[in-house]
């Protein structure tokens, strides 16, 4: 269920596209993503940060599309969230020495620090790649070419989060038994 809600804005938002054009499809997007975020505080009561920002660029950039009718807002957004989160992740750890990862997944798994690190090192590079690989095909595509591109896209973020999954999968304690001892 929880995939579905993190993918329906962008299926809807290329659904619309596909049917009409790039405006009709912004307004979708952020029609989908306030639906999004009301949805993820119901069930989890509480929005991230990722959350808030990734609410703030598409409403901005969005509106800032529909307004100026240039559809170059909406497609440069990515590039701009995924910089913040490159930027963002590396200042944390390199000059203000907090692992925000750490900070926000600790809780529910506990790693090694140098696992930590090396997962931050690792975002910090994906979101790097992320920005400029979106950057590039929205300067040098079609808005056409860069719809397929965001939706076919996606298996960069798959790919990588299953590589994860992969890698710190070796450094999770298994669980405790579940079934109760018998009775001496």
């Amino acid at each position: 269920m929880k995939i579905l809600i993190d993918f329906f804005p962008i299926l809807l938002f290329f659904g619309a596209y596909k049917s009409y054009d790039i405006y009709v499809g912004t307004g979708v997007l952020m029609a989908a993503t306030v639906l999004q975020m009301v949805l993820i505080y119901v069930i989890d009561r509480k929005l991230t940060m990722m959350h808030k920002i990734t609410l703030a660029l598409v409403l901005v950039f969005g509106a800032l599309t529909l307004a100026l009718h240039d559809d170059r807002f909406i497609k440069w957004k990515p590039t701009v969230l995924y910089a913040a989160m490159a930027i963002g992740l590396a200042l944390a750890v390199w000059v203000y020495k907090k692992n925000f990862l750490k900070l926000m997944l600790g809780s529910q798994m506990e790693l090694p620090d140098p696992v930590w690190m090396r997962l931050n090192l690792v975002w910090v590079i994906y979101s790097a790649f992320m920005s400029i690989i979106n950057g590039y095909v929205a300067a040098y595509y079609s808005t056409e070419a860069w719809v397929n591109f965001k939706l076919w896209g996606y298996a960069f973020p798959l790919v990588f989060i299953v590589g994860q999954g992969f890698y710190i999968s070796r450094y999770l304690k298994p669980d405790e038994p579940t079934t109760p001892k018998a009775a001496p």
